[in-house]
């Protein structure tokens, strides 16, 4: 037997092990790793997420010595104490469970309901302003513009924290901001051309150019019902143009091009997956897309504002009126599209199919009304087959894409 003083008290028949040099507090593990890469990399972890692994936590069978965890500050326990009476007993300890998270069903309604909302207001107070200020190219800058200052503004204020760029993510993102870029101009000149209405039938061809696409330049094999279910579409849209009142060449071929612009988007974004967050990543195209504008609205449109465009516009509604229409479409356009993209992490992809059909319809539906659009019988019911194909289409769509799902998950 030995004995043994230990802080004037003195123990005997008990072997104490030596004086650890760190004291750990609470049920805690610590498990053995080492760090390797380059610890100033640390900047590519945002938001819980690595962009690119610069540093590693690598198993190691040696022991990291105790005095590098003595000097992280505040170690926390793995498990909880249990609680005391004076902090409210096991119930104060029990999780509360927020509104938001106890009825999820309800905020992604809020979510559908804001984006379908925001882009209404969008379609309709954009139009307006072709009314008196017919300058699609420059109101396009204006649009993304806004954004810009939006999404700086919130990179200031944390809200949220900027995510890192560096040049090889700058390449992947190019492409995709140019198409976003020329898909959005091609919009704006189809809006101020036609009505809006027809626009957006004609933009219901989206889905057999992506087909298209994925079909003859991604080498994917397109499902024959998927081609068969497309047929709609095109029959409608076809049956909306010939007898479409606002119809004109500038404004059909410049919703086709936006048409193509988007499908290339989505083909250049499935090369350029990031774990970036959505919001980064909108702001990231946003700007890019800004500077790809701004010079074709300069040699296109930049003599003509000059000289007469935007005396006119101030002369029909005043200064006042348009620097804020032209402030409020540009924060309608950048808000309803990033709502958009946060909607649409939420839910399933059959959920989004029928939420991106149901919001056509109703973009159509209130721009008919707003405006006053006469429509002809066989235009309505074209633009009806349309999106019922369209429906059809993400219908099935989304139905393969869940199988294919199902089968690797197995």
């Amino acid at each position: 037997m030995e004995s043994r003083v230990i802080n004037g008290v003195a123990v005997r028949g008990v072997v104490l092990p030596p004086k650890p040099a760190a004291r750990l507090y609470g049920n805690c593990i610590l498990p053995t790793m080492r760090l390797s890469g380059k610890l100033t990399d640390g900047g590519n972890l945002i938001w819980g997420r690595q962009l690119r692994p610069a540093v590693l936590l690598e198993a190691s069978p040696t022991t990291v010595p105790i005095s590098l965890v003595a000097k992280r500050e505040g170690f926390q326990p793995c498990h909880a104490a249990a609680s005391s009476p004076a902090e409210g007993g096991d119930s104060a300890g029990e999780a509360k469970v927020g509104f938001l998270k106890k009825y999820p069903a309800l905020v992604t309604g809020f979510f559908f309901f804001m984006w379908y909302f925001l882009n209404v207001i969008f379609n309709i107070m954009n139009k307006k302003i072709y009314n008196y200020f017919p300058y699609p190219y420059f109101v396009s800058v204006i649009h993304l513009f806004v954004g810009v200052i939006y999404c700086l503004m919130s990179w200031t204020v944390g809200l949220p924290k900027r995510a890192p760029m560096d040049s090889t993510l700058l390449k992947l993102l190019i492409p995709v901001a140019v198409c976003h870029a020329l898909g959005h101009v091609t919009s704006n000149v189809s809006f101020a051309a036609v009505a809006v209405s027809f626009t957006h039938t004609v933009k219901a061809l989206e889905p057999f150019f992506n087909a298209a696409a994925s079909q003859f330049i991604l080498g994917q094999q397109i499902p024959f019902a998927l081609w068969l279910s497309l047929a709609p579409v095109v029959i409608g849209v076809s049956m909306a143009s010939l007898t479409e009142l606002s119809f004109n060449w500038l404004g059909f071929t410049s919703a086709m091009i936006s048409n193509i612009s988007f499908t290339y988007r989505s083909i250049y974004s499935k090369k350029a997956m990031t774990d970036m967050d959505s919001t980064n990543l909108y702001a990231y195209i946003s700007i890019i897309a800004l500077i790809v504008c701004i010079p074709p609205a300069i040699i296109l449109e930049g003599p003509q504002l000059m000289k007469y465009g935007f005396n006119d516009a101030i002369a029909k509604v005043g200064l006042t009126k348009f620097i804020t229409d032209l402030f409020w479409v540009g924060m309608f356009y950048h808000l309803y599209n990033q709502l958009a993209t946060n909607t649409l992490e939420r839910v399933a992809p059959l959920t989004h199919a029928v939420g991106n059909v149901l919001k056509r319809v109703f973009v159509i539906g209130f721009s008919i009304i707003v405006f006053g659009n006469k429509i002809s019988l066989q235009t309505g019911i074209g633009t009806s087959i349309a999106i019922a194909g369209v429906a059809l289409y993400s219908f099935i769509k989304a139905k393969i894409e869940e199988e294919k799902r199902q089968m690797k998950s197995a």
